[in-house]
């Protein structure tokens, strides 16, 4: 058995593309599409149809800035239901960037979300708003959760930013694995084996957190560097990676070990973390590689998300 196979018998995966023959050809159960993954796939040739589909679904009806924010929404919600012919789980769409610190347009933005796939006829279980793990964000989750809307709190990096998502009773988390260890290596100047990569630790530690204290919150790894990373997250509720790093683990047929357990979590030595708006943000604040990387990530989702506007701008006229 190959180590992907061995992967899914103790942890969900997830694939983390836009790339709908990646899908095909990995049979995850979910998948998870971010500005930078929809730019990608919108650029290539084989997707222009949905690029087309949502121009001409909208052109009639609207002009301007109006136009251009109903395409863009129109195109993330396309790609959702592509992906949802492939996987039998769900797929995390995500919210607008520039959205991460105004908790009443992030809820807006999730309700319309869901909207639109009803309109097509797929249900919101299918579905995980995507949403940054900003406090606003988090605040967010919270009023959607409380309304069926199943929540993916991402560029998460911290313990702080994973207790409030549980006590806001978000879904599913996704701490970034990749982008911390990218911050301590530039940071110290070092390589990191995979067990004492302080994102793969980041990530222990929550999943510890959660199952000892009862947090129903699904953790799910993201932003992989390397197989080793996985490896040693083998076990977490969920990981998901990247098309070229499943391609790695289906060549492999080296004996894979889980590592994380909710029965080794709860005998942890870690204490709760009590938590309110003013903690959050001292902790986060007090927390460089956090406040730094959940910064970073969210200018550059919104870059992309410029640059995905003026790709569609381009086809517009």
């Amino acid at each position: 058995m190959n180590q992907l196979d061995q992967l899914k018998q103790f942890t969900t995966v997830v694939a983390d593309t836009g790339d709908f023959a990646s899908l095909k050809q990995f049979a995850p159960r979910d998948a998870t599409t971010n500005p930078s993954l929809i730019l990608k796939a919108a650029q290539m040739p084989e997707y222009q149809f949905l690029v087309n589909q949502a121009i001409a679904d909208n052109k009639a009806k609207f002009s301007g800035d109006e136009l251009l924010a109903h395409v863009l929404d129109d195109l993330t919600i396309l790609f959702g239901l592509e992906i949802l012919k492939i996987v039998p789980g769900r797929v995390s769409t995500e919210t607008d960037a520039n959205l991460a610190f105004d908790t009443a347009a992030l809820v807006a933005k999730g309700r319309h979300f869901i909207e639109l796939y009803a309109q097509h006829g797929i249900a919101r279980e299918r579905i995980l708003i995507k949403i940054a793990s900003t406090w606003e964000g988090i605040r967010a989750a919270e009023v959607l959760q409380r309304e069926g809307i199943n929540c993916n709190l991402t560029l998460l990096f911290s313990l702080a930013q994973a207790v409030a998502c549980a006590e806001a009773k978000v879904k599913l988390i996704s701490p970034f694995v990749g982008r911390i260890m990218d911050w301590y290596k530039a940071k110290e100047k070092k390589e990191f084996a995979p067990a004492e990569d302080p994102g793969v630790l980041s990530v222990k530690e929550i999943y510890a957190y959660y199952k000892k204290f009862g947090h129903a919150t699904e953790v799910m790894g993201a932003s992989f560097r390397n197989v080793g990373e996985i490896q040693e997250l083998a076990g977490c509720d969920l990981l998901t990676i990247s098309p070229n790093l499943l391609a790695e683990l289906q060549k492999s047929e080296v004996p894979l070990a889980r590592k994380l357990s909710p029965a080794l979590a709860r005998e942890s030595k870690i204490e709760r973390l009590p938590l309110d708006e003013k903690k959050f943000r001292w902790l986060l604040n007090e927390n460089a590689m956090a406040t730094e990387k959940t910064a970073e990530g969210i200018r550059l989702f919104n870059a992309d998300a410029q640059k995905l506007a003026q790709f569609v701008v381009a086809k517009l006229d």
